[in-house]
Formats: structure tokens, sequence, C-alpha cells
């Protein structure tokens, strides 16, 4: 198999745009929740997010603008920050080597619900012509690849939470099997819309602790109420090892597991014992012929709901057993919120800092631990240095995708 290394990353998040911006803000402990601003939210049960503070129009044309949903906006607004941070000169590449795989989780949203209205209030002969491309989910990396004209494998992955994990780990299998030299993957979602929070909140999934937004979201505490929905995106650039070698890139980390399973349990909630998730990770560590005792952090998929936490805690203890004691566990959700389908993407660019920096990002508002979750999860940043780390992602339905990353 050709070996994978990770030379750009492209975090677009609530906290930090740009690698460096996202870097310096987990060690900061910077929570990314705040009262919606997007839409007037008084009248529902939910009233805060983890939006994104950026303007579009510093990267993308106004004209364009108008025929992107978010979702695509933010995933080729993270593109270009992850080429750029990859020193990749599009002149010296060969398109026919160069793929593309973000994924969503729900795609156009915002563009649905607005279309939506136009239909029942003037009919259907207003709707814009626009409406399907801008909604359907594949083109986050339909548009990326027309942007810069690679005629690589284009993909799209639709798997709930574990989207950008999962398109991930088929970026990894491309370059492996030898379909590409190098591929821009993760996820990106733009779902803080009112159909949206709405419809989480009706499900009691997300928090509604609207009088402390910036506490909200606190994996692993007894008094932990849901998670709370974030926004953005996270594309990193994968790249076969020599071919990143040749051109004297810059290595951040090596992918070197994927693990996928299923739960095959319920709609949305976790096994309650974490079987799926233990076997996604399970996965991950035996697709890299690496013993748990090797890998020294995970970036948790660490939602903050009461159920989901427990789980990933269960199966974290059945992976790694006495060793589960010793590791670092910390969910970086607690300063974000839960990206949804871009969380894997970002959460995969932090797995990468902390091991390219040397310096775990924190698990924040750790301010009454659950006793019943009675692992290490970092309440401050620490330095370490690690040689493997894993990122989890956990989906509804029990889809499950587990990164193993090594530091070069």
């Amino acid at each position: 198999m050709r070996r994978v290394v990770v030379t750009g990353l492209g975090p677009l998040t609530p906290i930090g745009i740009g690698a460096e911006a996202y870097h310096q803000a987990q060690l900061a402990g910077k929570s990314g929740v705040r009262p919606i601003t997007r839409f007037d939210a008084s009248a529902l049960p939910v009233r805060i997010a983890a939006e994104v503070d950026v303007n579009p129009e510093d990267y993308l044309d106004k004209k364009e603008l108008r025929r992107l949903d978010r979702f695509v906006q933010y995933a080729l607004i993270a593109a270009e920050l992850a080429l750029k941070d990859a020193g990749l000169e599009l002149g010296k590449l060969d398109p026919e080597r160069v793929g593309t795989l973000v994924g969503t989780g729900i795609g156009g949203m915002e563009t649905w619900e607005a279309q939506s209205k136009v239909f029942l209030e003037r009919g259907a002969n207003r709707i814009s012509p626009f409406f399907i491309p801008m909604m359907i989910a594949n083109m986050a990396s339909a548009h990326i690849a027309m942007r810069y004209g690679f005629l690589g494998p284009s993909s799209t992955v639709v798997t709930a939470c574990a989207t950008g994990s999962d398109a991930l780990g088929s970026a990894l299998r491309m370059i492996q099997l030898g379909e590409a030299d190098v591929v821009l993957a993760g996820g990106t979602e733009a779902a803080i819309t009112p159909m949206a929070i709405g419809a989480f909140g009706v499900m009691r999934a997300l928090s509604t602790r609207n009088e402390e937004p910036e506490k909200a979201s606190r994996p692993f505490t007894r008094s932990r109420d849901g998670f709370v929905m974030g926004e953005g995106a996270g594309v990193l650039v994968l790249e076969e090892y020599e071919h990143a070698k040749r051109r004297g890139a810059r290595i951040y980390a090596e992918l070197v597991g994927f693990g996928r399973s299923a739960d095959a349990h319920h709609i949305t909630e976790p096994h309650p014992e974490g079987k799926g998730a233990a076997l996604a990770m399970a996965r991950a560590l035996q697709d890299a012929r690496v013993s748990p005792e090797q890998v020294g952090y995970i970036n948790a998929h660490g939602t903050s709901t009461p159920v989901g936490d427990r789980a990933e805690v269960l199966a974290i203890k059945q992976v790694f057993g006495p060793h589960a004691k010793r590791l670092m566990v910390s969910s970086t959700k607690s300063m974000t919120g839960h990206l949804l389908g871009a969380a894997g993407g970002i959460e995969a660019i932090a797995t990468v800092q902390a091991l390219y920096h040397g310096v775990i990002p924190p698990t924040i508002n750790l301010e009454d631990p659950d006793p019943e979750l009675d692992l290490d999860f970092v309440p401050e940043p620490r330095e370490a240095r690690v040689e493997y780390a894993l990122s989890n992602s956990f989906a509804f339905g029990g889809q499950n995708a587990v990164l193993l990353f090594k530091r070069v």
C-alpha cells in the first residue's frame, strides 16, 4: 500500500479560520457558542449555536455566491485554505491525479427552506432554477473540482455525523489504491437554520443552556444536556508520501488507519455498550497494525449528550483495556459545538495539530465531571509528544468512522 500523508489544513470553524487561528483558539480554550444571529430564534426553545464569523465575499465573488448554498461556500473556502497551506502549485499538478471528496451530513438546508417558502407562497413557477444544484449534497466536491480543474475521482460521502471522517478514510483508500496522488477531503455543513434548529430541538438532542451559551457544550460532565449545533468546514490535503517528498512539502502527519462499523441498533441512539464504536476503533488499529498501547491520544466524538458520551467511554475501555486510563481523551466539540457532517474534518485537523505541535487540545467546561466517565479528559492544554492518535466520529443510524494518525 502507498503511504498517505497530510500536507494541508483548511479549517473554517466557529473558533478560528485557517490552521494557525484554529490551533491558537484550541490552546486558549475558546468557545464559539453564542446566541444565534443568523435568524430570529426568540420563539425557539434552543436559541444558541456555534456560528462561523466569515464574510464569503472575501473569498468568492458576489455572482458566484448567489448560486451557492452556504455549505458549498464553506467547502470552497476551506479548500482554498487547505491548498494554500499545502503550498501546492496548481500549474505543476497533473489534474487527472487530483481528487475531491468532501461530504456533508445535511446539504443545502438553507436553500431548501427558502425555496419551500417560495413554492408555498408564490407557486412552482417561481422556484429558482438553481434550487436543485444549490441543494444537492455532491456539490461541495463538484464545485471544488470545477474551480481548480481537478479531473481525478470526485465523490461525496453522506453518513450524518461520521461524514467528514468517512470522506477522509475513503480518500485514504483512493491514494493507497493508486486512483489519485492528491485528494482534497473532509466535510462541510451549514445547518444553523430555523427548521434544523427546531427539528433537532424537538428531538431533545440540543442543549437548552441558552443563558450560558459558552458553557452549553460540556462533554463528559454530569450536567451535560445535549449538543450545540455548529457550522463550518474542514478540508485536508492528503497526498501520497513520495509525491509530497519530491516537492519538499511540509508533512503534518501520516494517515495510517481507517475503521468503519455499524451499531445496527437505533435510529439516533448509539449502542448502549458502545459495541459499534469499539469495533470501528479496533478496525482502525488493525488497518495500521498498531497495538492499543501505542496510541496516546483520542480526539473523542464527545458530543455532550448523556447517552453518547457514556457509550463512547465504554467503547474506549473495551478496545484499550487498562491502557484506557493512560490515554489522553479530549472533545474539541466543547469549543466548536457539533458541526455534524463537518465535525470529522475539523476534528481530524485538531488531531493532526496535536501530533505536529505536541500539544493536546482541552475539553473545556469540565467543571462537574461525571464520576461514571473516569478517563483523562484533559481540562487544560497539555504538552505531550504522542506517536499515534485516533479521531472518532459516530453518527445517527449507528454509522461509525475512526481515523488513526501517526506523528512524522
